[in-house]
């Protein structure tokens, strides 16, 4: 079989050799070799890659987005509005003339708090040698004022300064006037500040360049204020694009605002214009595949040209693309089997069948032949549909899975995999490896080879697909864009194909999921779902089995409780095990008053025979009749496997010790092997499990009134007889395991056996209801 399965793989992974040119790239040509004709040859392959390179390649053709561009604008003039309310409630600046008070003393003296305006007042009458001064707007006592901060700064200084100026040239009232004014102005402007910092929508940056606005002079603030307007406009109309760096963009908003805004305002504009500008450039899809056809199409034709009796390719010299084609095209790229390449596929071939064998035995995985023909088509299937563009790991990695251990599929789709990479290798020529789709089929694949197994619905497994078509999908993007031929590779163009690649994954799971049900039936295996729907006790079979055979149903039932706890706890096959429990006695049914637990009571047909020999052939007929029944069901082999195994060769020793009575007082022997069954013994940890649970069940059913200890050691001596007996000596079971079935099986039996409330003797009785005549 090995020998079968290398040679079919070597066969199909090494179709390309049997046509493989000996002159080819990079080989020495023995002869000069002349064209016969005139002729002009298209070098498909560099053709079809320049194209795609030329398609991913290309910059991104960009869009103005007028709903970014309009919500720009809005945000613009809201900060301008409120500004302008701002400056409204604060007054207007400058307040005085600019001979009377200078620009920076204007702003210094309105930014004074009461406190400060007040101190102010104090060292403005000390300057001024003590002479009385006006009562202020504010109603304070400047005599009763402490200072609370130091004032005797370089602003103040200069404030004093031109105030006393001021009050030498003109009159005590117009000091006192210009005082009000400047107080009027400060009152004004702290109102301003006030609803500034309530305004909590705004962050510190925002009303940093606020206050900075509010300060400006009014001829300046005009200015800024339709600069700001018409640069934004001319900004947004040529777009931003998106990840453009700070500093760049800085320097374009200050270019554009250089001949819009006095100079004076520049810097705080283009701090304003960082906060609220945004990208308003995006991809423009139809635009951008539109030119990426144009480029494909501008890419010209790879094209060899020759003339007759030209030199294609002089004796011992090095053969170039352009030499190996012309020499294809003229049969004399001495074309035939390439012997070497064939050796060095089967070599690769045995490598990867003697790892998945290895993995197989170290798994403890037990294959049929019919088992080895399946994985082989399975594998076969790769290099076959690779040909015409399609990657199928991902319905072997769910078929794998759903058949055999995770495990055994997880290596299957692995080495799938690199032998698919070996046949995607460039042998000759100018193929390339597609690296997007080998790695996403097979994250796809290594993806269902590890979940399907342990889903147990179609449900789930739907699911399933759609996760493989995302993460193909996005294996794919990611891959592509690695690989792609320039760093500027379109997303828009990479997008679509790693959408229909995601969805050719979803389309193999369909596919595997459509032929699952015909592979089982064809190559007799199960699946999750199928021992889901062996385990339907609505199925014709168990129904039979309820309605002929009820003891017989309820011993399987408990037996059946008993098992799967049990393999839930080793972590073994549960579904199997289920399934296989519930038809283990369905032979049962061919004689089912032959079996106590269907006598319910009555009369013991063994009695009547008074035969132990027939009586054991009855017993042990269950066996024979139970396989020959689930063959007519179809039942599968491995629910089959259940019918004999749980009874191994076990003695039935009720009637084997009767005929030894027997056969004692008629001075005759008795063969011990007329009395057991004919086997095999368990060969699975499933079917082992089964053998002890059906053991048990009728010892814990009859246990009443005992201590779950007095159950444990009832439970251990069954064991200890079936161990002994050599009856689990195949089961791949443990020794140190059977303690543990032990106690879940007591678990399982105190669940069952648990204690109710009697009912009141009372409540049974009828109560006569007194009608309302009486």
């Amino acid at each position: 079989m090995f020998g079968l399965v290398v040679l079919s793989l070597t066969s199909v992974l090494g179709y390309r050799f049997y046509n493989q040119p000996r002159l080819k790239e990079g080989t020495i040509a023995p002869t000069t070799v002349r064209a016969s004709r005139t002729v002009t040859v298209v070098d498909e392959e560099q053709t079809a890659e320049k194209r795609k390179a030329a398609e991913t390649g290309l910059v991104p053709v960009l869009k103005l987005d007028t709903a970014i561009t309009q919500e720009i604008q809005q945000d613009l003039e809201a900060l301008l509005l409120q500004v302008e309310q701002l400056r409204e409630t604060a007054g207007a600046m400058p307040f005085a003339e600019e001979d009377v008070l200078s620009p920076a003393t204007q702003r210094y003296l309105r930014s004074l708090t009461a406190a400060e305006w007040q101190r102010f007042l104090v060292e403005l009458k000390r300057a001024m040698g003590f002479r009385p001064l006006p009562a202020p707007v504010s109603g304070l006592n400047p005599l009763e004022i402490t200072p609370i901060v130091d004032l005797e700064t370089l602003p103040t200084q200069q404030a004093i300064t031109e105030l006393e100026q001021y009050a030498r040239q003109q009159s005590r009232p117009q000091l006192q006037a210009l005082l009000e004014t400047i107080d009027v102005s400060r009152l004004g402007y702290q109102q301003a500040l006030e609803l500034l910092e309530d305004n909590q929508d705004l962050s510190p940056a925002e009303q940093a360049y606020i206050l900075e606005l509010l300060n400006l002079p009014e001829e300046i603030w005009l200015s800024t204020r339709e600069g700001l307007r018409l640069g934004l406009e001319r900004i947004l109309t040529q777009g931003l694009p998106s990840g453009l760096p700070a500093d760049l963009e800085a320097n374009a908003v200050q270019g554009q605002l250089q001949a819009q805004i006095p100079e004076t305002s520049i810097a705080l504009a283009v701090e304003v214009f960082t906060e609220i500008l945004e990208p308003n450039l995006v991809p423009d899809k139809d635009g951008t595949k539109q030119l990426a056809e144009q480029a494909a199409e501008a890419v010209e034709v790879v094209v060899y040209e020759v003339e007759k009796d030209d030199i294609i390719v002089e004796s011992g010299q090095a053969i170039t693309r352009r030499e190996f084609i012309l020499l294809d095209e003229f049969d004399e790229s001495l074309r035939g089997i390439d012997w070497q390449g064939l050796a060095t596929t089967a070599s690769v071939v045995i490598a990867a069948v003697g790892v998945f064998t290895v993995v197989q035995r170290r798994l403890g995985i037990r294959l049929r032949c019919r088992d080895r023909i399946l994985l082989t088509l399975l594998s076969l299937t790769p290099p076959l549909l690779m040909n015409f563009g399609q990657y199928n790991l991902v319905a072997i990695g769910l078929l794998g899975s759903s058949f055999y251990p995770p495990a055994l599929a997880v290596t299957h789709v692995t080495l799938l995999t690199g032998l698919s990479i070996f046949n995607a290798m460039p042998y000759s020529g100018a193929t390339i490896i597609p690296w997007e789709s080998l790695i996403a089929a097979a994250a796809g694949g290594l993806l269902t080879a590890t979940v399907a197994g342990r889903l147990p619905s179609r449900e789930d497994l739907a699911q399933l697909g759609g996760t493989v078509a995302i993460t193909q999908g996005t294996v794919y993007f990611v891959v592509m864009l690695i690989f792609s031929a320039a760093p500027g590779t379109i997303w828009s163009l990479v997008f679509p194909a790693a959408a229909l690649f995601g969805l050719t994954g979803l389309a193999w799971c369909v596919v595997a999921l459509g032929i699952s049900p015909y592979l089982e039936r064809v190559f007799d295996l199960v699946t999750p779902i199928r021992l889901a729907e062996l385990s339907n006790l609505n199925r014709p079979l168990l129904k039979r089995l309820a309605t002929e055979a009820p003891g017989t149903y309820q011993h399987t039932i408990f037996v059946s409780s008993l098992a799967e706890a049990a393999a839930r706890e080793l972590h073994a096959n549960v579904e199997l095990v289920r399934a296989g429990t519930l038809y283990h006695d369905i032979g049962k049914m061919h004689d089912p008053m032959g079996f106590i637990e269907n006598q319910m009571g009555g009369p013991n047909k063994h009695d009547r025979i008074n035969d132990p020999w027939q009586s054991a052939e009855i017993i042990k007929k269950h066996v024979s009749e139970g396989i020959a029944m689930a063959r007519r069901y179809n039942l599968p082999e491995a629910i089959r496997h259940f019918i004999p195994e749980h009874q191994g060769t076990i003695s039935i020793s009720y009637f084997y010790f009767q005929a030894k009575e027997r056969a004692k007082a008629l001075g005759r022997t008795v063969e011990e092997k007329d009395f057991r069954y004919d086997g095999p013994i368990p060969q699975s940890r499933e079917t082992g499990i089964v053998m002890l649970a059906d053991a048990c069940e009728a010892a814990l059913r009859s246990l009443k009134n005992v201590t779950p200890e007095t159950a444990l050691g009832t439970v251990k001596k069954i064991f200890r007889a079936r161990w002994q007996d050599n009856q689990l000596v195949d089961s791949g079971l443990k020794r140190e395991e059977m303690d543990l079935i032990a106690e879940v099986f007591v678990q399982v039996w105190q669940q069952h056996n648990h204690q109710r409330i009697a009912y009141p003797k009372a409540a049974l009785e009828p109560r006569r209801v007194s009608s309302p005549e009486s």
